[in-house]
């Protein structure tokens, strides 16, 4: 597809026609249709979405200075008028519009596409919305007239909780999982806390501290004083140093993020990992039998169904269970749909209080595309 996308009739009528199809689908499960605006506040997608998709979001500056953004997702948006509007939960919304995206290093890739889906707002049952969500994804696929597809699921939710039982100031859990998404980061933290020398990697010493601050020369100091700086750093430095991590736990954390296969094989594996290494994460991997006990139900056979302990997709706000549906069209596989649980976006654009979350969005481009090709 071109980078910058034309429409002729008998695009137009194809599209029309599966989005008319998942929209009627979407309401008859009692979900209204919603469509924000298509520019936003550049800061509620810049510093909430994570690296990946800051550095592909469009921004631009209006007349009188506010910085906007030409929207790359429709959730964030959603979520944000939500909250604004003081919804009573729980609220199902739908949608179907363009998104608009920067492909650095790929500029053959479409700069703007369509995306049809759904946001679940504020319903408790964690289990039963992970189903009902999941569930739509798949229909609404079918209903557009696309039967052959595979899945790929994970869950952070796994990962953060592991993360909790260790023995590390709360700093360091934080930190861990805020940098779930950066391949290799958090193996080789992982190995630094439990076999690394400590004293080699951070500079620990006021001679180091001062060199290093004046290598930077007018680096921004964030309000704080030279010699503010130079005293955390020493705090922060002693810190690490006294940090340990059992070598065993750290490894077996490093070995679960590199499960991946069939699902059912590969959550034989957690399991068994888990088992040797002490660590009962039973309520998390009951949810996760709970999917695969829906993706069963749809009649998803259990050889398509991929899961990988080190997925979050690309964006940072998802807190738990994600997935994406993948097909091929002419060019190879695609991605044709993703989301997942995201329980605490809502808590950072305002609302009072948690509100559970999860959703999913079609590419229904490449729907098109995988059925011409299929």
């Amino acid at each position: 597809m071109a980078a910058f996308p034309y429409y002729d009739t008998g695009a137009i009528e194809a599209l029309n026609g599966q989005a008319v199809a998942m929209l009627k689908l979407f309401a008859s499960r009692r979900y209204s249709r919603e469509e924000p605006s298509i520019l936003q506040p550049a800061e509620i997608f810049l510093d909430r979405s994570g690296e990946e998709i800051r550095r592909r979001t469009f921004t631009l500056m209006d007349p009188s200075g506010r910085d906007l953004c030409l929207r790359p997702d429709l959730t964030i948006p959603i979520c944000r008028d939500a909250v604004g509007a003081g919804r009573s939960f729980p609220a199902r919304i739908s949608y179907n519009g363009l998104v608009f995206r920067h492909q650095p290093g790929e500029p053959q890739r479409p700069t703007q596409f369509f995306q049809a889906g759904v946001e679940l707002l504020g319903q408790e049952d964690r289990t039963a919305g992970d189903a009902e969500v999941l569930s739509l994804t798949i229909e609404a696929l079918r209903v557009a007239g696309l039967q052959d597809f595979s899945v790929r699921i994970g869950d952070l939710a796994l990962f953060n909780a592991l993360v909790d039982k260790l023995d590390l100031p709360r700093q360091w859990r934080w930190r861990l999982k805020r940098h779930f998404w950066r391949a290799g980061y958090v193996e080789s933290l992982l190995y630094w806390l439990g076999h690394g020398d400590r004293t080699a990697k951070l500079p620990g010493s006021r001679a180091e501290i001062e060199a290093l601050l004046d290598a930077k020369g007018d680096a921004p100091t964030g309000g704080r004083t030279r010699e503010e700086i130079i005293t955390r750093a020493i705090d922060r430095a002693a810190q690490a140093a006294a940090l340990r991590l059992d070598p065993a736990v750290a490894s077996a954390i490093s070995r679960l993020l590199d499960i991946s296969g069939p699902a059912e094989a590969a959550l034989l594996q957690v399991r068994d990992l888990l088992k040797t290494a002490g660590i009962n994460l039973d309520p998390e991997l009951e949810a996760m039998d709970a999917r695969m006990a829906t993706l069963k139900s749809l009649g998803i056979d259990p050889t398509r169904v991929q899961f990988t302990a080190h997925f979050g997709r690309n964006w940072e706000y998802y807190t738990g269970f994600v997935f994406e549906l993948w097909a091929r069209d002419r060019e190879g596989p695609v991605q044709i749909a993703g989301g997942g649980r995201y329980d605490t976006l809502l808590e950072t654009l305002g609302a009072k209080q948690p509100v559970s979350a999860i959703g999913c969005a079609i590419r229904t481009e490449r729907v098109l595309a995988v059925k011409g090709a299929q």
